[in-house]
């Protein structure tokens, strides 16, 4: 039965009652074209049956190919009535439980994160704080780390979604920290102290570097010996460093990826009370449902007030407990890393072997759920404009969606994330297809 619209009082004028200021300001991010592709893509999906012209979405940085081996365990686990597992009672799920979270579950956690760096940094359970996913927890640590005007670092091209979850609420700048194709898009101390000098330049007062490592949307792991030089610069200018890690277990290759807790193990402790890491079961472990984030810090003021502040974000009891089982039995997560890296690997040698065949380079990458690919040879000038026009052409007519690099804030004009971990390998090959077809045809236009 539709429902009617509700009668307004005559005593109500006809103008509209005001919201407030962050309720209507623009910084929540998602007027941009990451967010009007994921727009394009609902109103037209592709379905190999049912919509087989559809968009297919790929600026959705999903991990589904391993999510056979999470159903087949929690199948096994929750079946056997003699599985620890198993739900114990309603009333210990149901009843209040502390903003500490579960210590079964930081006690998995903690584990689970050493086990993805091989052992080579160790996690301390009382130092993890639990939010609803790494969302909530950048925008915790933001709100702890800065005051509104203040601002934060981030090395460009960068994740589209910090906009909204770093300065909506928080009233926190980002300034950029550009970083080029030269070199990879590594962060340099040169690029390091511009972004700096540019912040104090404008009245803002820096309060910390925000990196993410492995990146997104580069796909690719932060060498140890940048990660030195982020954390001296911080270091000589007295800020923090967050580590953001969502990715850290979706390298490639056991080794590939080192953490910033490996590098402060290896200085004995020394300025680890400014860094903080970020870290979900959203990518790794293809979760996003569940909405289990964490921070882990350094620095027992940080890990103090983190507490006090997740009680807006916190995690269902039920959901800790199922998952410090999954997480406690070690067997199951060493196969699970293993076969998932594999599996990304070869979807990764998937797409940049079929970008290659249709002539298009990638940045060489080894993590994460996508590549980033250069369209610049495509562009009829390098300018943003040119950009968002090919964009808008591969959304509409190739009916893709992939992200362009200015909604990452990426300097040059021509590169794009596109995503391979959230659909089928047929319905990749389809992508692919669609990719090389569009190249042939502006290839043959050029000609004329």
């Amino acid at each position: 039965m539709a429902i009617k619209p509700l009668k307004q009082p005559s005593s109500v004028s006809a103008a509209a009652v005001s919201l407030s200021r962050i309720a209507v300001s623009n910084t929540h991010g998602e007027d941009s074209p990451y967010f009007a592709g994921w727009k394009a893509y609902d109103e037209n999906p592709y379905d190999e049956s049912s919509n087989p012209s559809g968009v297919i979405q790929m600026g959705l940085a999903e991990n589904q190919v391993s999510f056979d081996l999470l159903e087949k365990y929690l199948e096994k686990n929750s079946s056997d009535p003699t599985s620890s597992g198993r739900v114990s009672s309603f009333r210990e799920n149901a009843l209040f439980q502390d903003y500490h979270g579960l210590l079964s579950f930081r006690k998995a956690m903690a584990s689970f994160m050493g086990q993805i760096r091989g052992g080579r940094a160790k996690f301390d359970p009382e130092r993890i704080v639990i939010t609803a996913g790494a969302t909530a927890a950048n925008e915790l640590l933001t709100f702890i780390l800065a005051d509104p005007g203040d601002a934060l670092l981030v090395p460009t091209p960068y994740y589209p979604g910090f906009d909204r979850d770093l300065r909506w609420r928080t009233g926190v700048n980002i300034v950029p920290i550009h970083c080029d194709s030269s070199n990879g898009f590594e962060i340099t101390p040169a690029a390091l102290e511009s972004a700096y000098s540019n912040a104090e330049s404008r009245g803002l007062r820096v309060r910390g570097v925000l990196i993410t490592n492995p990146s997104n949307p580069l796909g690719a792991t932060v060498k140890r010996a940048v990660l030195e030089h982020v954390l001296d610069f911080a270091a000589l200018k007295n800020i923090h460093l967050v580590s953001d890690e969502i990715y850290s277990g979706s390298a490639f290759s056991d080794g590939e990826f080192v953490s910033i807790a490996e590098v402060l193990e290896a200085r004995g402790g020394r300025d680890s009370e400014r860094c903080h890491i970020v870290y979900s079961l959203s990518k790794d472990l293809g979760l996003p449902g569940f909405r289990v984030g964490t921070i882990y810090s350094y620095n027992d003021a940080v890990v103090t007030t983190a507490r006090r502040m997740s009680s807006f974000t916190l995690i269902s009891s039920q959901t800790q407990q199922l998952l410090a089982t999954m997480l406690s039995d070690e067997e199951f997560t060493a196969g699970y890393i293993e076969t998932n890296r594999e599996r990304l690997r070869r979807r990764y040698r998937m797409i940049v072997d079929g970008l290659d065949r249709a002539g298009i380079e990638c940045l060489k990458g080894n993590a994460g759920l996508f590549c980033w690919m250069n369209l610049s040879p495509f562009l009829k000038e390098e300018t943003v404009e040119e950009e968002l026009a090919l964009w808008e052409c591969i959304l509409r007519e190739v009916k893709l969606n992939i992200s362009p690099g200015v909604s990452c804030h990426c300097a040059e004009p021509g590169w794009f994330r596109v995503c391979f971990a959230n659909m089928s390998e047929q319905t990749l090959q389809v992508a692919l297809a669609r990719i090389h077809d569009f190249v042939e045809r502006r290839r043959g236009i050029n000609k004329r």
